[in-house]
């Protein structure tokens, strides 16, 4: 099964669905080395390594303070080996791999955020819509420093996990810091995830609004009932779509794939290389453009990652979309993940993916056309003018239009973009391309 998760594999129910929902991939789990490396096959077993692994094990099971069984000194062995080959390869236990598996429908327990390591620390990479995190006003970038009071510099990805674990309704004490400054608590109930991967709205009359908060198995679907929402609810056509992807953190490839070809016609949309054969896959356009082609605006920052570099990066090579925000992750590798025969799994990077113009995303990220920092508005009163039509004994229009006196506007509705400074960016953009395009 093919996943694109940008975190540590561990990070599975504090709602912390890694890079979010696995797709089960039509490809066989390789078994055996790739074509080409009968030489690396062929080559003698480390006798030495092994006989100092076996060593290793007697010393710990005859001298370590309490006894352990030979199942767990395995078992954390296999664990060592996976975790210490990149960030995103890990060994699942049963527990693991069923809540991995469960992601896939977008429902699961947890707090709702992602989380990585850095320098020793827990941080957060991205609050998912909706969730007691979010709710709670957790960001991006904090460092979660303890956990319940008990310090997580120097825990392991998996003893944080667990920590952070529990029972739904359960409330858990998270001590953080923001931007170096002073730590702060903030306490939250545990609850069963639900997201939504997909959201829609108009911003204003022909300007549709669509946010992917993560790449499930059903969003490709779910983007393609929203376009038709949004046209419907718009009367007409469209004049513009704002692809809202910031700190989404990835999910299915299939999803990314089914997103971007709802919006162009033709093209290579994302390829994989890897060292076994069936890892080097590509995906092109299937004709079914859904978006009428109208002017689109792509937002990332940092926290989209994944499955949101592959849709962005797409639409950007294939000049389809202005992308806007900041630099997105750089999480450009390929996770599969490989069941066992004990309800256990292996979840190993297998490729690299590549937007259409070969470029690869890991480490780097996606650059947006546009960089727009995120920003506070703050709304200036614009004061009431005094204006020709209170003029007594004013001309009329000419045309027959209504006078509009101070004070004749009506109070406008709150929408999203007037308090989120990059969406109100995107919006404006758009509405500079539908006037130049003639929409």
């Amino acid at each position: 099964m093919l996943h694109l998760s940008r975190l540590t594999s561990l990070a599975l129910t504090i709602a912390l669905v890694i890079g979010a929902p696995l797709a089960f991939a039509a490809q066989p789990a390789p078994a055996v080395a790739p074509a080409g490396t009968a030489a690396t096959a062929k080559a003698p077993l480390p006798l030495e390594e092994l006989r100092t692994f076996a060593e290793v094990m007697d010393r710990i099971k005859a001298a370590y303070v309490e006894p352990v069984d030979d199942k767990t000194l395995l078992e954390n062995a296999i664990k060592g080996m996976l975790s210490n080959l990149d960030p995103h390869s890990a060994y699942l236990g049963p527990e693991d791999f069923t809540e991995l598996q469960e992601s896939t429908s977008g429902e699961f327990g947890g707090l709702g955020i992602e989380v990585g390591s850095e320098d020793g620390f827990i941080k957060v990479v991205s609050p998912i819509d909706d969730t007691p995190a979010s709710k709670a006003g957790i960001q991006a970038g904090d460092f979660i420093v303890k956990i319940n009071g008990q310090p997580t510099r120097g825990q392991t990805m998996t003893e944080a996990v667990d920590k952070m674990r529990g029972k739904i309704g359960q409330k858990i004490t998270l001590t953080l810091v923001r931007d170096g400054g002073t730590p702060f608590d903030v306490t939250l109930a545990r609850a069963v995830i639900q997201v939504k991967s997909v959201k829609a709205q108009l911003l204003e009359s022909g300007y549709g609004y669509i946010r992917i908060t993560q790449f499930q198995v059903k969003t490709g679907e779910e983007v393609s009932k929203a376009l038709a929402k949004l046209r419907k609810d718009n009367g007409k056509k469209l004049n513009g779509i704002i692809l809202d992807l910031r700190n989404n953190p990835g999910g299915v490839l299939q999803a990314a794939v089914e997103v971007v070809d709802h919006f162009i016609k033709k093209g290579l949309i994302v390829y994989t290389k890897g060292r076994i054969a069936n890892s080097e896959l590509r995906f092109s356009a299937t004709g079914k453009d859904e978006s009428e082609a109208v002017p689109m605006v792509v937002l990332i920052n940092g926290g989209s990652a994944s499955a949101s570099e592959i849709v962005a990066g797409a639409l950007q090579d294939q000049k389809r979309a202005v992308v806007m925000g900041t630099t997105s992750f750089g999480k450009g590798s390929v996770q599969t993940v490989l069941p066992l025969n004990n309800d256990r799994a292996l979840k190993i990077t297998t490729a690299l993916y590549f937007t259409p113009n070969g470029r690869s995303i890991q480490a780097q990220g996606i650059v947006p056309d546009i960089e727009v920092r995120k920003a506070k508005i703050t709304n200036e009163a614009d004061g009431d003018y005094f204006k020709e039509a209170d003029l007594q004994g004013h001309l009329g229009n000419g045309n027959g239009g209504a006078d509009k006196p101070t004070g004749s506007s009506a109070k406008a509705k709150a929408m999203p973009q007037d308090d989120d400074y990059q969406l109100a960016q995107a919006l404006s953009l758009l509405k500079g391309l539908s006037i130049t395009s003639g929409r």
